[in-house]
């Protein structure tokens, strides 16, 4: 069984890449010649500097959103006041795309590393607000209960009750915001900055139409992507964050 974890995915990316050759032309490029880009990109260096670039306002960006969003969603679940105050405007913002931001981006921070941090943090503190929120609801009452009456104040209730007994349901929710983080870095570097992942891909599209550099710093998005996914999937594992009660339990 553990053998067709691997297995299974890689004949169907061989299958995916086959495909790909069958269908490559004068426009879109096989395998081989992103290969080639791919390995002409890291001979001049900026394969790895791009990468870092990119990981690096994700890494930020993301901290932010995770620092506000968690308390936030916390706070929110906790008391019904400030759910009624505060979900309505997070309802509100949450569903706008932060690619139509862009603009208000460059107005408030110009053309530099703000802009794309701050369309990184707007694109996750608010879908982990509200979910964070949502998990600590369907944590049973009598819990927050039993600690008011062993004398826990809010921040004790909080840290000692909440936060674990939602920490298993709201890792699904801080992976799922990261894949959400790394799009909108790519999208934020084709318009905000002159580096990263993104950049490359509008670079080689408008400097030569070098198609092959477009779909090279495609799939480099995709990799790294499906690295972040399997490496926050690995911290879901470990054994300390895998107890909590579980709306499904």
């Amino acid at each position: 069984m553990r053998s067709e974890r691997w297995l299974l995915p890689l004949g169907f990316a061989v299958v995916l890449v086959g495909l790909w050759q069958l269908g490559s032309g004068s426009i879109v490029p096989g395998p081989w010649k992103v290969a080639q880009g791919i390995g002409e990109l890291a001979s001049k260096g900026v394969l790895v500097r791009y990468t870092l670039d990119s990981l690096r306002r994700v890494a930020i960006g993301y901290g932010v959103a995770v620092a506000l969003g968690v308390p936030l969603g916390l706070w929110m679940g906790l008391s019904a006041r400030v759910f009624a105050a505060a979900n309505p405007l997070v309802q509100i913002l949450r569903p706008i795309s932060p690619i139509a931001w862009i603009p208000i981006a460059i107005v408030l921070w110009g053309i530099g590393e703000a802009a794309p941090i701050f369309l990184i943090a707007l694109a996750g503190v608010l879908p982990i607000a509200s979910s964070v929120s949502s998990h600590v609801r369907t944590v049973p009452p009598m819990y927050i209960s039993a600690a008011r009456n062993f004398g826990l104040g809010q921040a004790a209730i909080i840290r000692r009750v909440l936060f674990p007994a939602v920490l298993p349901n709201m890792l699904s929710t801080l992976r799922a915001s990261l894949g959400v983080c790394w799009i909108v870095v790519v999208a934020a570097e084709m318009i905000a900055v002159d580096s990263g992942l993104g950049y490359l891909i509008i670079d080689s599209r408008n400097a030569g139409k070098r198609y092959d550099l477009v779909v090279a710093g495609m799939v480099l998005v995709g990799l790294v992507g499906l690295i972040l996914d399997l490496l926050f999937r690995l911290l879901e594992r470990v054994r300390s964050v895998r107890w909590g009660f579980r709306a499904s339990a």
